[in-house]
Parts: structure tokens; C-alpha cells; sequence
């Protein structure tokens, strides 16, 4: 329906609708189901990513600690790495390893 309407028609529409309130129980029910469904689910992807970075320090931290030059392209590509799996692999490696090649080179 609201596709149908030309510009004008549709930010009249959207300006009504701002700030309604739903009536019934219902609705308000499942609204606020669903608000606290999406605040839980960015709760926990904040948490997650927050991990993700932390761990990304991490393997820098080490790195810098034991004296293992990190250059600015690797520093982003540990930055970038979203698998905790591939950053918890590194860390470990980080913590032993002679070179930055061992600590990022996958075995063949």
C-alpha cells in the first residue's frame, strides 16, 4: 500500500505513524518480545565482537613484547580477522613462534 503512494502522500503517512503507540496487549506483548530479542542479540554480537578484538590485541601484544617487528599491513590484517578460531591459532603461535611467518603462515 504504501508503495502505491506518491512522495508526498507517503512522509505525510510516515509522520502520522511516528511515534504510535499500539493498543492492544497483544501487540505491545510481541513489540516489546521483539525489542528485547534485538537488544539481547546486539548484546551479545557486541560482546563477541568485543572479544574478537581483544584477542587481536593480543596476538600484537605478543608480538611487540618479544620483540617481533609488525608492519602496518600486517597489523591491519590481525586488526581485520574476524575468526576467533584464526586469532586464538595465532596468539598460540604468537607466543612461541621466532618469526611473524610463523605466527601467520598456514601450513601447507
Amino acid at each position: 500500500m504504501v508503495i502505491s503512494l506518491n512522495e508526498a502522500a507517503r512522509r505525510e503517512l510516515e509522520a502520522m505513524m511516528k511515534g504510535y503507540e499500539y493498543q492492544s496487549d497483544f501487540a505491545r506483548k510481541y513489540i516489546a518480545l521483539g525489542r528485547d530479542e534485538g537488544r539481547d542479540e546486539g548484546r551479545d554480537e557486541g560482546r563477541d565482537e568485543g572479544r574478537v578484538e581483544a584477542t587481536a590485541r593480543s596476538v600484537l601484544t605478543v608480538l611487540r613484547v618479544r620483540g617481533i617487528d609488525v608492519p602496518d599491513a600486517v597489523r591491519e590484517r590481525v586488526m581485520a580477522q574476524k575468526d576467533p578460531e584464526v586469532l586464538e591459532r595465532w596468539l598460540e603461535r604468537a607466543a612461541a613462534a621466532a618469526s611473524l611467518a610463523e605466527v601467520l603462515d598456514e601450513p601447507s
